[in-house]
């Protein structure tokens, strides 16, 4: 490692300006950081919540099922384009900042929420329907694929110093906060307009809103300082993933933890709604739950798992990151098969609500922290890409499929197998977390000059 590489690490800990921060200037910087954040999130999900309302007018009718694989389909493609936005919008953190890489995104995300918003159904413009819904689904993949490597990024930089698990657990409160207002808003709808009307329209209003609250967040992202130095944004390496590539130990172990970080994240929230809504099959005229009731459940659950995450954070940096990692995925080994067939037989809300919070809180232990358990393993002059595009291609896989599969499995009369197949994804992350390094020697952020540094991810 070149001393100039050295330099670039200890930048980033402090700011380009190489001055300490305050801790009000940090606690700005992470709010107008995480708001964008929220937004991005918030117009994401919004498809995944409001897809039980409009999936029908896009595709096969008369197969709810198959409708919502269909629509879950579309939600997997936007997951396919994160990797491209990760690595696109990860080089531009490394190379432009970090600031104008998340200014970009949210532009980009702001315009695929208003496309949303008019798009046509099947009963206007036939099969292109579906293909106007899976282009705009791909712009919106692209903009968070580069969201998250960017935000992980500087709010890891930024936070301070000892208190970094506690202030980066913020980008999941506002990932979390943008799924929770997507379903609150859900509920608010179906209360006071009901499904019927909701389907015949109303299901646009949420994109508007969410198009109109990206252009908020532009407005306080403006005001950002940017966490890299001009030597960082100009070496020679900076935001190539070739260099990303000479450290395998940090890219494998990235890779493995996203993967099934995000696979038990999205089943035990976006798929839940799903899930709790096909339980009704099979059973005519006793309807244990219906749309109003699962988006009421969810809206709590998810409220609780936003709590969880500041508290799961500190306990990161009290104990480590590693051992954060550690409680989760054995969690995650242990959890998913008897968890899911309870959750499957459960006859009351309240019994389905207090399985689902027992399973988020192990995976707070991972929500909490990863960001900043990703931008400690990479130097700066790597970071944004080496968070952003690494994340995306495990999330897409195995986060953006969750539904799809889970779906498939259930089809095809093997719905106990899905649970079986996330065990098998926890134990290769549970690998994966016996390589990491303990943060709190070898952070790339905290330790950038010494001897730990430079052998951290390979």
């Amino acid at each position: 490692m070149t001393d100039s590489q050295e330099k670039l690490g200890r930048v980033s800990a402090s700011g380009a300006d190489g001055e300490k921060k305050s801790e009000w200037q940090t606690v700005k910087a992470i709010i107008a950081a995480s708001s964008g954040n929220l937004v991005e999130w918030f117009d994401f999900y919004i498809y995944a919540f409001f897809s039980v309302y409009f999936a029908e007018q896009f595709f096969v009718e008369g197969n709810p099922t198959l409708s919502l694989m269909q629509s879950a389909g579309v939600f997997f493609v936007g997951f396919l384009m994160r990797p491209i936005g990760g690595y696109i919008f990860g080089r531009a953190a490394d190379r432009m900042g970090r600031k104008n890489s998340m200014l970009i995104s949210i532009l980009l995300m702001c315009a695929g929420s208003l496309c949303m918003a008019i798009l046509p159904t099947s009963a206007t413009v036939g099969s292109w329907a579906a293909i106007l819904l899976l282009l705009v689904r791909m712009v919106q993949g692209l903009a968070v694929g580069g969201e998250y490597g960017a935000t992980a990024t500087y709010m890891s930089e930024v936070a301070t110093e000892g208190k970094r698990g506690f202030y980066s657990s913020f980008q999941y409160v506002t990932l979390i906060g943008g799924q929770l207002l997507a379903s609150l808003l859900a509920v608010i709808m179906t209360h006071t307009l009901g499904t019927e009307q909701i389907e015949e329209g109303w299901w646009r209003l949420p994109f508007v809103i969410g198009a109109a609250a990206a252009i908020v967040s532009i407005w306080l992202r403006r005001g950002l300082t940017e966490t890299t130095s001009a030597d960082t944004r100009k070496d020679e390496n900076s935001g190539s993933f070739y260099e990303v590539l000479r450290h395998p130990r940090a890219f494998l172990v990235v890779l493995g933890i996203t993967c099934v970080g995000s696979l038990v994240f999205y089943v035990f929230t976006t798929y839940m709604q799903k899930f709790l809504l096909l339980q009704n099959e099979g059973t005519p005229g006793e309807e244990i739950f219906n749309k109003g009731s699962i988006a009421d459940l969810m809206t709590i659950c998810l409220l609780i798992f936003v709590f969880m995450q500041p508290l799961a954070g500190m306990l990161s940096d009290k104990i480590g990151r590693k051992n954060n990692m550690l409680i989760f995925v054995i969690g995650m080994i242990a959890l998913p098969i008897p968890m899911l067939s309870m959750i499957g037989k459960a006859q009351s809300m309240v019994t389905a609500g207090i399985l689902i919070i027992i399973a988020m809180a192990f995976i707070s232990m991972y929500t909490s922290i990863s960001g900043i358990v990703k931008a400690e393993m990479f130097p700066a002059h790597i970071r944004g890409i080496g968070v952003g595009f690494t994340y995306a291609i495990g999330n897409s896989l195995f986060g953006g499929s969750a539904e799809y599969v889970a779906l498939w499995f259930r089809d095809a009369g093997m719905a106990t197998w899905f649970a079986i197949y996330v065990v098998i994804v926890a134990i290769v992350g549970f690998v994966a977390v016996l390589f990491m390094h303990d943060n709190r020697k070898h952070s790339t952020i905290d330790n950038a000059d010494s001897s730990a540094y430079k052998r951290v991810g390979r």
